[in-house]
């Protein structure tokens, strides 16, 4: 890995509205909902997908409604929408314990990564690159995604720091979760093939599916479990990686099914299909 020092990568904004709310949501998980999928939709959208989960069970994800895509956080049964001020895309990625999230907007053509809390954003551009996007954030405030410059890189950004890494021989590298140890999962291609990978420390292991012609891994707790998805005679299932097993994450009467995060109490957030229709769905555990 190679790592460079930037300066100014955090410009800030502030939005002076308050997230929109939305409408009231399921309202998390319990002893009483353990093993059961609780899906999430958002009144008017075509498209809802929940994207990470912290251990106090905030969700965040995205939706398109009339053409736009919206970030959204779930809290406490309640789903807000969150925008960044002026762009015509914006999705939440991750979600840290103190409630900070992390996610991409499109603003004039150009995406950018960017940090949220408290209702102020900090846009994430790398220098060079024609787009960032921030796709995991832990306890520590470092935050992981990709980056592109001729093709997709991983960087790590760590106090001001960033350092970049790609999967040996890989096409493009594309980190989407992190956890507190500062453990990085993704996806990498090569040989025109989807494959996961887990960064711990400076070793960097590739994660397949048994069987699968494609895996992507998605998400990672402070156990290593690794959520994730894996193609199999062209189904998309979700999985579920812990102590060396894998576990096929569907929803019941879904087509397509993809596990996105898991947190500290192993509850699984994604998206899945079913009659064409995207939605967003926890997983109590």
């Amino acid at each position: 890995m190679r790592a460079q020092k930037i300066v100014n990568v955090l410009i800030t904004f502030v939005t002076l509205l308050a997230p929109a709310v939305v409408n009231a949501q399921p309202g998390g998980c319990n002893a009483s909902n353990s093993g059961t999928f609780q899906t999430i939709d958002v009144p008017g959208a075509t498209f809802v997908s929940a994207t990470g989960i912290n251990p106090q069970g905030d969700i965040v994800g995205r939706y398109i409604a009339a053409g736009v895509t919206h970030a959204f956080l779930l809290s406490d049964g309640v789903l807000s929408a969150i925008d960044f001020p002026g762009a015509s895309f914006t999705a939440g990625r991750s979600i840290s314990p103190q409630g900070h999230i992390v996610g991409n907007y499109t603003l004039a053509g150009v995406g950018h990564g960017f940090l949220w809390h408290d209702g102020e954003f900090q846009s994430i551009d790398v220098p060079g690159a024609t787009a960032t996007t921030a796709f995991g954030i832990n306890a520590r405030g470092d935050i992981a995604g990709i980056v592109t410059a001729g093709g997709d890189h991983g960087y790590l950004l760590r106090k001001g720091e960033f350092t970049t890494f790609d999967y040996p021989g890989a096409s493009s590298t594309q980190p989407f979760g992190m956890n507190a140890r500062g453990d990085i999962v993704g996806a990498y291609t090569a040989a025109g093939a989807l494959r996961g990978f887990l960064l711990s420390g400076d070793v960097l292991t590739s994660v397949d599916a048994p069987g699968a012609s494609d895996t992507g891994a998605r998400g990672i707790n402070s156990q290593r479990d690794i959520v994730g998805e894996y193609v199999s005679s062209g189904v998309t299932h979700g999985f579920l990686l812990s102590q060396g097993v894998f576990t096929t994450i569907d929803v019941p009467g879904g087509t397509f099914t993809n596990a996105l995060g898991i947190n500290e109490s192993g509850d699984i957030v994604g998206n899945y299909i079913v009659t064409g229709v995207r939605h967003g769905f926890l997983l109590c555990r």
